[in-house]
């Protein structure tokens, strides 16, 4: 429930404290306690991933209940492919942790990223639930999901899980699909993962707990409903009225759970809580979109804002609030998703398809035709290089790709990514650092090379702290400045765009520090005027907490306005120089 919440989670110190009141509750089999976003977040804090998890997955050994991760297939725990051998280690160091059940999901449910995913987990001696990214349209009905079913079993599964991290699946066409699943594969144990956002998740729990599943997702409050999952209190009275032998809940254990589950939000963790996370709107039904994303999506369309207003005004169309706007995202959205073959809206897919409907706002704003702007990682999606996608692309999209010379791959996309272990374990070497406890810190490097350089170093302990400072401050707490920040002078983004109608804005791709130019300590450098730039041509760079993300213009030409200076902090979609 954490993950769906904000962008980080509890300390390994606040997970242990919890654990025991989780335990005492007495109503779970099992729980996540790794996976996906916990590796990484520990590094952000610049702590040890590897000693978070053996702690916290301990005491639930003791008690008996399971512990289970989530991993992304081909992506194993990052958001971009992973070389065969590290993703057969992750497996094995993650078993050897303490980790028992490996569910893992491939974004497009093309079985062929998850193959190997089940045979290493298997191998390793986990549980391996290979999930169904669970979505709603034409092309994902009941029969196209037990044809991966039907790959999954061949390879081994242990579990089937119906991921619905948007929560837009129909409960009666959860049901049917649970019901094939049970009585095709009877010896295979089916859990059901729902969001709240739409609203549909309950009646969906109790379609396929009716239908045979054996497994539901819950969380505690205060974090239970809004954008994550309905509260175990509700499901376990439902699933009770309904007939169902369900344990019992002690209530003083989970309203321990609940308290410390505030107080961690209350010390830190809530600082990064989007307050809209705890809502749930009708709205999501139509886009698709998981509530996770909510939070990013509405920053993104705060950047452009100022930009697309500016655009419509100048052809005299008035300006829209951001509420009209967010309107007219979900309907773009809804319109694009087609057309990219109907990717289910789960990271990164999801952001792919949003940031396409965002770039087609802006562009028509400026009269300009949908899809002049495509980034390079959806033009990865479009043309097969992360796997297959589950329905057809539109004509136009299929044209525009032979119009810019790129070319369809058909292959197994893990055979373009080839083993690098050798080489990380050379580095390690280099570095004088030991490969760990069942080489787990070996897996750490390769896994999150950037990410644990840091941890290293000790940058991402200092840059955390740095955040949550300045998050304190803006809060109203107090805050000691530790360096002097050099930004350029305040630029009216409005009034610029007001008289250039037909610039085009670069912004940043996603949160962290703005670079022009990489190792140039001037915080005051930036591209001068007049600086030509080529469409699809990196001219600079943003550092993330995970590596470098770079900045693409969208067209040729030059710049003529520079809002952002070097070493500049910004969010993502911030605009950060404009090209004509």
């Amino acid at each position: 429930m954490w993950q769906s919440s904000g962008k980080y989670q509890p300390r390994a110190d606040q997970l242990v404290r919890v654990a025991p009141a989780i335990i005492d509750m007495g109503c779970f089999d099992r729980v996540e306690t790794n996976g996906g976003a916990f590796e990484q977040v520990n590094l952000l804090y610049g702590e040890n991933p590897n000693k978070s998890v053996r702690a916290w997955t301990a005491p639930f050994h003791k008690a008996g209940i399971q512990t289970h991760m989530l991993e992304r297939g081909l992506n194993a725990l990052r958001m971009y492919p992973v070389p065969a051998d590290v993703r057969e280690l992750m497996f094995k160091v993650k078993k050897a942790q303490g980790t028992d059940i490996a569910r893992s999901f491939c974004g497009l449910n093309d079985h062929r990223n998850l193959k190997l995913s089940v045979e290493y987990a298997k191998k390793a001696g986990m549980i391996s639930q290979a999930a169904l990214s669970i979505t709603h349209s034409p092309v994902h009905t009941v029969e196209y999901y037990m044809g991966v079913v039907d790959h999954l079993v061949e390879y081994g599964a242990d579990e089937i899980c119906l991921k619905d991290m948007a929560g837009v699946g129909r409960p009666g066409v959860l049901g049917r699909l649970v019901k094939e699943i049970k009585t095709k594969y009877p010896h295979i144990r089916v859990q059901y993962h729902g969001h709240t956002g739409p609203g549909f998740s309950v009646a969906s729990m109790l379609e396929v707990a009716r239908a045979g599943a054996d497994y539901l997702d819950v969380a505690v409050e205060p974090l239970s409903w809004g954008k994550v999952h309905p509260d175990v209190i509700t499901i376990r009275e439902m699933l009770k009225a309904d007939g169902f032998l369900v344990k019992d809940i002690n209530m003083d254990a989970y309203m321990q759970v609940r308290t410390l589950t505030q107080e961690f939000i209350d010390d830190f963790l809530g600082y990064w809580i989007n307050p809209s996370n705890s809502r749930m709107t009708s709205l999501l039904v139509g886009c698709g979109l998981p509530g996770g994303m909510m939070g990013s999506m509405m920053a993104d369309l705060m950047g452009f804002k100022s930009a697309i207003n500016a655009a419509e005004k100048a052809s005299g169309k008035p300006e829209s609030d951001i509420d009209t706007l967010m309107v007219r995202l979900f309907k773009e959205v809804e319109y694009v998703w087609p057309r990219l073959g109907y990717p289910p809206l789960v990271t990164p897919f999801s952001q792919y398809v949003k940031n396409t409907a965002l770039m087609n706002l802006f562009a028509m704003a400026q009269g300009k035709p949908r899809f002049s702007t495509i980034d390079k990682d959806t033009w990865g999606m479009i043309l097969g290089k992360m796997g297959k996608l589950p329905g057809p692309l539109a004509p136009e999209i299929v044209v525009l790709a032979k119009e810019k010379g790129l070319e369809f791959y058909t292959g197994n996309p893990q055979d373009e990514y080839p083993d690098e272990l050798p080489k990380f374990r050379q580095m390690m070497k280099e570095e004088g650092w030991d490969c760990g406890q069942d080489d787990e810190e070996l897996f750490e490097l390769a896994m999150h090379e950037r990410q644990y350089r840091d941890y290293r170093s000790g940058i991402a302990k200092e840059r955390f702290e740095h955040d949550l400072e300045e998050l304190k401050a803006k809060a109203g707490a107090p805050i000691v400045v530790k360096r002097p920040v050099v930004e350029l002078p305040a630029f009216d983004i409005d009034g610029f765009v007001s008289k250039h109608p037909a610039a085009t804005p670069i912004q940043a791709p996603a949160k962290g520090k703005l670079l022009w130019q990489i190792d140039v300590q001037d915080d005051s450098k930036a591209p001068i005027t007049g600086t030509e730039v080529k469409a699809g041509v990196p001219c600079g760079y943003v550092q993330t907490w995970y590596g470098m993300e770079e900045l693409i213009p969208a067209r040729d030409g030059r710049i003529t306005a520079v809002t952002g200076a070097q070493g500049k902090d910004v969010v993502k979609g911030e605009i950060v120089a404009f090209v004509e």
